[in-house]
């Protein structure tokens, strides 16, 4: 995929994932690639709890490469999106840092063991499947 399909891809999946989060009513800012490993910045006014979030996006049901394991902090949230064809809803998937840091074979094979962090890692979509719409994690 060349640079700018990437970057396409990557900020829709940042705007949609940002316009469900407006409308739970949380207060959402896009960093725009100010912070580094931090998408967006969410509070939630009700708690009083400010996220950051790291948002991985794919077009379709594919793996999602590049997550970068040293940069995987446990109360970061992942928002991984496919976006699926432009007649579809879009699918996403939210999991806190320390599930994957607990699952690291879950996540990206048997390949990697949590002392052995990928450089950069796929995460396989279908590891996914239980972190359908857990949008629950910005009320924890």
């Amino acid at each position: 995929m060349e640079k700018f399909e990437k970057q396409v891809t990557g900020m829709a999946g940042e705007f949609l994932a940002a316009g469900k989060l407006f409308k739970m009513g949380l207060q959402v800012s896009i960093s725009f690639g100010n912070a580094k490993a931090i998408d967006i910045f969410v509070h939630n006014p009700k708690n009083g709890k400010t996220y950051t979030v790291q948002v991985k996006t794919s077009r379709k049901k594919d793996n999602f490469r590049e997550l970068k394991g040293k940069e995987i902090k446990p109360d970061q949230i992942f928002i991984f999106v496919i976006l699926n064809e432009f007649e579809s809803n879009e699918d996403f998937f939210i999991v806190k840092g320390s599930e994957i840091l607990k699952n690291v074979n879950k996540f990206f094979g048997s390949a990697y063991n949590n002392e052995n962090l990928p450089e950069k890692g796929t995460v396989r979509w279908q590891s996914l499947t239980d972190y359908k719409n857990k949008w629950n994690v910005f009320y924890i």
